[in-house]
């Protein structure tokens, strides 16, 4: 059958075989898709928009003050010795503060608060045209908004932290009623006089509860705001009253107030009861306070936290300090327990001039105090302080060490090579003990300084390290249980478990009767006799070379303490050593630390007594010629000297009939 043909006016006639033409799509239906499709990128957008929100800006952090709590440490002793951070207290409630309050805040940062959602285009149009006209500068943030910049975002004035304020500002409407909104800005807001929240300014600047504010006070406090260093009324008090006067004219625009009212609002008398009479930082404050924040609850609450510090301690450093003729050199002590409880701190001359803490943060060299983990390595190696090494100049090799004045000798002891602190002696007992062995021990009690391995000038102390690291080490030496970690605070006493699983390492008994011989060899005889006393003490002296650092380090009646005498620009001291003005300060320290002023005279001993010979103070060397010396030692006789370039000690026993010598003070070496 022959197709259908069309005729001029009529449809055509559909073929049978065919299936449903397709309906064309509308212009409506596309752009309807179109939108839907929008609507869903844009639901999208959000949703992934709500998680950054979560993650960046958790609502927690709106519970939190936004600076640090005032902490207050104490000594010891309860005395207190430094106050630091903001002057935070407990937030306010809104459903408790008087209207007037909550309305002063209102009438001159936000007054449609209650009826925006987070963001005002109202204020914001306004402040733009008072802008562009040449008006009064105006800004167009809300108070939900001021709470989302302070709380979340940095001070920068960018439009991508403008944009994320916003977003936050949405964010908090969303998920926070208008009065915990208003809580938590009201508790956060700067008031000046380092002092935030309500509650906090309230107290401060009137010593009053915020719930017991009146109309002018909260006007006061809430003219604040907008600029608290600048208004606060300690500083400023007629900036601060005309700030006030223009917060009484918005609550009367508002109508919170009458005009005869706001006209007849007497100024309020600033009542300020509490000055900070404490510093807001020392040496050992700087160092102590990151851990104290570590310990303080996160809260508004202020802190009081007790401290190691001893407060009789640290005065005995501070005038063992003072009375050292330093010249203009710097100088830094600290003293610790053998457990690392740090008791005293001195970081430099005078902390208002440099509150640099030359005892922490000054990287020095150690100079010979470093040649106690040469000595310690040797003697874990199998050395005995009585065996012999090679004392002769070094007169090959690319790195040839003297000795300080020139003596030299073929042999000498181990004991009398750490007591006269020969380098020579120390550098070839690194190098048979090996630098990895002496790097390891040094790292086993707790130095944490870079160390040159197959350096042999490192068994001189070349690598530079703190003082408290340096102090820390031969903490763990005077109570022989390492590494010691100086702490502010006191610590928990591990327990047994913990202790056999994990507990510190010690030393063998030989080998820490060894090194203490050595150590009390170089204080009773050695370089560090200007540093002795009546008791028992060890210790060690350096001196980096041309003197820019001089140390002594030691310990002594529960107490190690390491002084460090230096100039700030690495310049070489003049005339000073280890031995010298640091001994000295050590021992005066030392001295007044023992609750005695002066040296003790000699107890005589009683023939039931316990002999103790070890640490009987010795009558300086009496030099006798140019090699020759006659002094005292260990209730012997003592003549040293030189034959050949050899050193001799000859010992002569003291009839015990005759009484003992009198006590000498301490001479320099």
């Amino acid at each position: 059958m022959p197709p259908a043909t069309e005729e001029p006016g009529l449809a055509p006639i559909p073929d049978p075989g065919a299936g449903p033409a397709p309906t064309p799509e509308s212009p409506r239906r596309r752009r309807w898709r179109r939108v839907r499709r929008v609507l869903g990128i844009a639901f999208l957008l959000f949703l992934l928009l709500v998680g950054w929100l979560a993650i960046t800006a958790p609502l927690s952090k709106s519970l939190e003050p936004i600076a640090p709590p005032q902490i207050t440490l104490l000594a010891s002793d309860g005395t207190p010795i430094a106050r630091m951070g903001a002057i935070v207290d407990d937030p306010v409630k809104a459903n408790a503060l008087p209207d007037h309050v909550k309305q002063a805040f209102l009438a001159i940062e936000d007054r449609r608060f209650y009826s925006h959602w987070g963001v005002d285009p109202r204020s914001i149009a306004r402040a733009v045209w008072a802008n562009v006209t040449g008006g009064r500068t105006q800004g167009g943030s809300t108070i939900t908004q001021q709470l989302a910049k302070f709380t979340f975002l940095s001070p920068k004035k960018t439009l991508g932290r403008k944009a994320r304020e916003a977003l936050i500002a949405f964010w908090l409407e969303a998920w926070l009623s208008k009065d915990e909104i208003l809580e938590r800005y009201l508790s956060n807001a700067y008031f000046g006089d380092n002092t935030y929240g309500l509650r906090a300014a309230s107290m401060h600047y009137f010593y009053r509860q915020p719930e017991k504010l009146t109309k002018a006070q909260a006007a006061m406090l809430a003219g604040l705001v907008q600029a608290p260093s600048r208004l606060a009324p300690t500083k400023n008090p007629k900036l601060a009253e005309a700030r006030m006067r223009l917060v009484l004219g918005a609550m009367a625009d508002v109508g919170y107030l009458t005009e005869a009212e706001a006209k007849a609002m007497r100024t309020p008398r600033i009542d300020v009861r509490t000055r900070n009479t404490l510093p807001t930082g020392t040496y050992f404050a700087d160092w102590a306070l990151p851990e104290a924040r570590k310990q303080s609850d996160v809260g508004y609450s202020r802190q009081t936290i007790t401290t190691t510090l001893d407060s009789r301690l640290q005065a005995a450093a501070r005038r063992a300090v003072n009375g050292a003729a330093l010249g203009k050199a710097q100088v830094a002590l600290v003293a610790m327990r053998p457990n690392g409880e740090v008791v005293a701190m001195v970081g430099g001359r005078d902390y208002a001039a440099s509150p640099f803490n030359r005892v922490t943060q000054a990287r020095r060299q150690p100079g010979s105090t470093f040649k106690l983990f040469v000595y310690l390595a040797a003697l874990e190696a199998g050395w005995d302080p009585d065996d012999t090494i090679d004392n002769r100049a070094i007169e090959t090799g690319s790195y040839r060490p003297k000795n300080a004045g020139g003596a030299y000798s073929d042999t000498i002891t181990l004991e009398d090579a750490f007591a006269t602190s020969s380098n020579v002696a120390a550098v070839r007992l690194f190098n048979e003990v090996g630098s990895e062995k002496v790097i390891a021990l040094a790292r086993a009690l707790g130095v944490t300084a870079p160390l040159a391995e197959g350096d042999p000038s490192l068994a001189l102390g070349t690598s530079s390290m703190t003082l408290m690291e340096l102090t820390a080490a031969y903490a763990g030496v005077a109570g022989n249980r390492y590494p010691v970690e100086p702490h502010a605070f006191k610590a928990e006493e591990p327990g047994w478990f913990e202790s056999l699983m994990s507990g510190p390492d010690s030393f063998s008994s030989g080998d820490h009767e060894a090194i203490e011989q050595l150590l009390r060899a170089a204080v009773n005889r050695g370089t560090g006799r200007a540093a002795r006393l009546p008791t028992a003490n060890f210790g060690k002296t350096g001196t980096s070379q041309d003197s820019r650092d001089a140390l002594f380090v030691g310990y002594a009646n529960g107490l190690v303490v390491g002084v460090w005498v230096g100039n700030d620009d690495n310049t070489p001291l003049a005339g000073v050593t280890g031995g010298s003005i640091p001994a000295r300060i050590w021992r005066d320290f030392m001295v007044q630390a023992s609750g005695k002023g002066q040296r003790a005279a000699p107890v005589k001993s009683r023939p039931t007594d316990p002999v103790q010979p070890l640490d009987v103070p010795d009558i300086g060397a009496i030099p006798v010629g140019e090699s020759t010396q006659v002094g005292v030692q260990d209730g012997n006789a003592v003549i040293t000297t030189e034959i050949g370039g050899t050193r001799i000690d000859l010992k002569l026993p003291i009839p015990k009939s005759e009484p003992p010598p009198p006590e000498p003070q301490p001479q320099p070496p």
